[in-house]
């Protein structure tokens, strides 16, 4: 089972074998978790949060379609939805904003469950990401924390800036153009 794609291991879960979804595991739930604990910082809410991503595998309805890209992207969606989740939920009972940093946006996650070969590239993407985020304003880059690791929706962030709702979407969707056209120019799309 080791030797199956991603995608067949995800027909095998549909087909309710668990064996799949172990292994599937153990593929990433490093890097599902170091997703997750760079949002939360907080270790039993990373692993509740990586327990879940696992949990919507096994139970999900919606199937992975590799013509529309990686597997990792997948679900790595997944993995943000469920923390942008978890973290509005944090905040609605708070009621207080998360204190944006600088240094937040440069983090990076824990790699020491990583093969040498996972470390390499995961080092790589990383330096073309940061190197693709230097062409973003000091805006725009806290665009990108609020958006996608604070969890705030686009109607969030236009009351938040007091702006329209047209103008955030427009300014995040500007922001994405950027960092696509240069991580383009690297290759990786």
């Amino acid at each position: 089972m080791l030797n199956l794609t991603d995608q067949e291991l995800m027909q095998l879960i549909r087909n309710g074998k668990n064996k799949a979804l172990s292994v599937l595991y153990d593929r990433y739930g490093a890097l599902v978790y170091s997703f997750a604990i760079k949002a939360v910082r907080d270790e039993p809410t990373a692993r509740d949060i990586s327990q879940a991503v696992f949990m919507r595998l096994w139970t999900t309805e919606s199937e992975y379609d590799p013509d529309k890209g990686r597997f990792t992207s997948w679900l790595l969606t997944i993995t943000r939805n469920i923390t942008m989740d978890h973290i509005r939920k944090q905040r609605r009972e708070a009621s207080g904003l998360v204190q944006l940093t600088e240094e937040r946006f440069n983090e990076l996650p824990d790699q020491s469950g990583l093969s040498p070969e996972e470390h390499v590239v995961r080092h790589s993407l990383r330096e073309q990401i940061q190197q693709a985020c230097k062409h973003l304003s000091k805006s725009q880059k806290t665009l990108i924390e609020h958006f996608y690791w604070q969890g705030f929706s686009l109607t969030e962030l236009a009351q938040l800036y007091d702006q329209p709702l047209g103008t955030v979407k427009n300014r995040l969707h500007q922001t994405l153009k950027i960092l696509r056209r240069h991580l383009a120019a690297k290759g990786d799309l």
